[in-house]
């Protein structure tokens, strides 16, 4: 039996004063009152004095003159409904503060009423910041949904605390949207210059809405069985954005119990979902395809803004997840087994595939779209459950998928998500009720999930991440070998699987230095969200002390740093993570710069006295998951596809994301191709017999003798029919 909930009285709010305190600035002392007045149902009107040692307090609760006798609805018409000037402007019961001779502000509350003088517009105060295009489309629905102005100013403020707008400015623009004079299109003219500090909207021109669920969670929930639902643990990670180091968002950490929660509610599902018909299943997907090319905007605006990546890049990462995506709605084909009729003497074989059961997938943070819709859709597709545990750098883009999916109608516990550290990955591997671990980590990492899942007799796929070499050869074309060079070295901030951190040049290499000094030189290095941006930020500062730490390594052991982007200052964005395209010359095989991975859009050049020399130096590379090579030569080609070792092998071309319907390298993945159908399915083979029975008399014919070895081996059909039948 449930408990009964008992609701509380809820007590009104009061005009209550701010506790008395003391504060570095001005700033801090304002910032103090206006938080503690807006908790408290009211907005504090700060007011310039002539000398700039006191501050002086008004308080506003909105609302029009509550003493006006109520009308009739006959009467609506002729009495028209008016705002008095003063009205919303009351007594307040504190005031004061001033500046010490130390130079310390503080607060002093006072008993009594004080009457203050209102201001006369309150638009023009910078207290009173104007609502966001996304706040606009928010208070449209909100105001649609029935909800108070104030509780409508209390959401808005939950996803950003620094709203100081007041209630009458709120009324205005509900009044606006009410008789259709304001479109959330043309308030671009209300828009302020740049974002708020901790909203969630992007500087620039950037309008993506907000996910719903951060209007009911201060902190990024769990998805388990179809529902948001906030973390009871106490450990959080704030998730901050790399360009400009402000926290986006607080992250929860999902708790034990919350994912066995997750897996009893993907195994609850799983019954009825892999009955479900396979059209059926892709109606579904085709419906989420559609709802993420709506929400492009929003998911490529989470991109950047946890991940630091450039908005083209963003939307680039989008669109390979929705190749994935497509690829899924045709899984009904992959699913299809094989038949075998009338094998022999009517034993007909068919071989059917099955869905495992609940799955499970890991990801990366440097793909958050990408990644995530290679895992769950293929999954799903198979007929399988899914958990997603997504990145601690950037989760954002695998909830915003969450509530897609939701929508698009996929059934509660199909789908859910958990956040967490290496217990919670640790736990879905040993979970017996998990039968599959799709895991894309660094390669030790993938070893570990490998080796820990497989104990517990799961099924187990890695997408080890790795980087990229390119061979140079001396015939090579010098304009397109160098575009090729700039573009897959240093986009991307030097994170994807496949970037390019090595390029050998067979022979000489200061021919080639100069130019492709030049051509890295005019990158624009810029917040992500800048159109012209080429590189943005890296997505930590420890992956930028680390970039550092390894450049520095490599010059103090004799290499020549003839590019040096780690001291780039960005104008507005200096606390950010940037680093510029940075080229180190005459790098050896044992240097750390060489043997470690490289996060950053940093270009280690070599050199190799024979195309031998240059493949040797790859194959031995523990990190190489893809290598190319530029030439005009056909045998140089044709000896380097030969004998090169990687994966993944581009002439003439760089190394690229593999397209889904194409399955790639012993490393993995992606697992969107052939190779994941295969890897959520289970074959399952039939073999059947229907004979006909006999009947009547001749039911009581006696059984022949049995026949001869010389009988039997006479005829060499009859022979290979009785040991399929037996089994041998």
């Amino acid at each position: 039996m449930m408990d009964s909930q008992i609701s509380l009285p809820v007590e009104p709010l009061q005009m209550l004063p701010p506790p008395p305190g003391e504060f570095a600035s001005r700033d801090q002392l304002i910032e103090h009152v206006g938080n503690f007045a807006i908790s408290q149902g009211y907005v504090v009107i700060i007011k310039k004095t002539k000398k700039d040692k006191q501050v002086v307090l008004a308080c506003d609760r909105g609302g029009v003159n509550r003493t006006r006798p109520k009308t009739s609805e006959t009467d609506s018409v002729e009495f028209n409904r008016k705002r008095k000037t003063a009205s919303r402007h009351i007594n307040c019961p504190f005031e004061l503060s001033g500046k010490n001779d130390d130079g310390v502000w503080y607060l002093t509350v006072k008993d009594g009423a004080h009457n203050h003088e209102p201001l006369k517009d309150i638009k023009e105060h910078p207290a009173a910041r104007r609502f966001t295009e996304n706040e606009v489309l928010q208070i449209k629905e909100m105001t649609e949904a029935g909800l108070k102005p104030r509780q409508i100013l209390k959401r808005l403020r939950q996803s950003n605390p620094e709203l100081l707008s007041t209630p009458k400015h709120l009324y205005n623009v509900k009044t606006k949207l009410r008789q259709g004079n304001l479109t959330v299109r043309n308030y671009k003219s209300f828009r302020p210059q740049k974002a708020s500090v901790g909203s969630s909207q992007l500087p620039g021109d950037v309008s993506a809405t907000e996910p719903s669920w951060r209007q009911r969670f201060t902190r990024i929930p769990n998805f388990i069985g179809g529902q948001f639902v906030e973390s009871q643990s106490t450990a959080t990670v704030d998730i901050l954005n790399p360009a400009i180091q402000r926290v986006v968002s607080v992250l929860s950490l999902t708790t034990i119990e919350e994912l066995k929660a997750a897996v009893s509610a993907a195994k609850w599902a799983f019954p009825s979902w892999r009955n479900t018909p396979v059209t059926s299943r892709k109606h579904i997907m085709l419906k989420l395809r559609e709802l993420i090319q709506r929400d492009m905007d929003k998911l490529a605006a989470a991109i950047t803004s946890e991940g630091g990546k450039t908005l083209k890049a963003a939307y680039s990462d989008v669109y390979y997840g929705l190749e994935a995506l497509e690829y899924a709605c045709g899984m009904a084909t992959p699913q299809m087994g094989k038949f075998v009729s009338n094998e022999c003497n009517g034993l007909d074989v068919y071989s059917i595939r099955e869905p495992l059961g609940v799955c499970a997938g890991i990801c990366l943070a440097n793909f958050p779209a990408i990644i995530a819709l290679w895992m769950f859709p293929v999954a799903v597709m198979c007929g399988n459950t899914f958990i997603l545990k997504s990145s601690m750098k950037d989760p954002g883009v695998s909830m915003i998928l969450a509530e897609l999916a939701s929508e698009a109608g996929l059934p509660n516990g199909v789908l859910n998500i958990v956040h967490g550290t290496d217990e919670i990955v640790s736990a879905i591997c040993d979970d017996d009720d998990v039968r599959a671990v799709t895991v894309a980590a660094s390669k030790a990492y993938g070893m570990h999930v490998h080796s820990r899942a497989s104990v517990k007799g799961k099924r187990v796929q890695s997408y080890t991440e790795g980087r990229s070499h390119m061979i140079v050869m001396p015939d090579a074309n010098i304009d397109a070998t160098i575009n090729s060079l700039v573009y897959v070295a240093f986009r991307s901030e030097g994170e994807r699987c496949f970037a390019l951190n090595t390029v050998i040049f067979v022979g000489e290499s200061k021919p080639w230095e100069s130019k492709l000094v030049e051509r890295a030189k005019v990158l624009n290095v810029n917040a992500g969200t800048e159109p012209d941006t080429d590189i943005g930020p890296v997505m930590t500062k420890q992956e930028k002390d680390n970039i550092c730490k390894l450049v520095q390594s490599a010059i103090e052991r004799g290499a020549r740093l003839i590019l040096d982007g780690r001291n780039i200052l960005v104008s507005e964005n200096q606390q950010g993570n940037f680093i510029g395209p940075t080229i180190v010359c005459d790098v050896t095989v044992d240097m750390e710069c060489f043997r470690e991975k490289i996060y950053g859009p940093v270009l280690l050049c070599m050199q190799a006295k024979s195309l031998e020399e240059a493949i040797t130096i790859i194959n031995e590379c523990r990190h190489c998951n893809g290598a190319s090579i530029y030439t005009t030569s056909g045998v140089s080609a044709k000896k380097f596809q030969t004998l090169i070792e990687a994966g993944q092998v581009g002439i003439n071309v760089p190394v690229s994301v593999p397209m889904p319907f194409i399955s790639s390298c012993d490393l993995g993945g992606p697992f969107a191709g052939q190779t994941g159908a295969d890897f959520y399915t289970k074959i399952k083979t039939v073999r059947q017999q229907w004979n006909e029975f006999p009947i009547g008399d001749e039911a009581n014919v006696p059984m022949l003798a049995s026949p001869t070895l010389e009988q039997m081996f006479s005829s060499e059909e009859g022979l290979m029919s009785d040991l399929r039948i037996e089994g041998i």
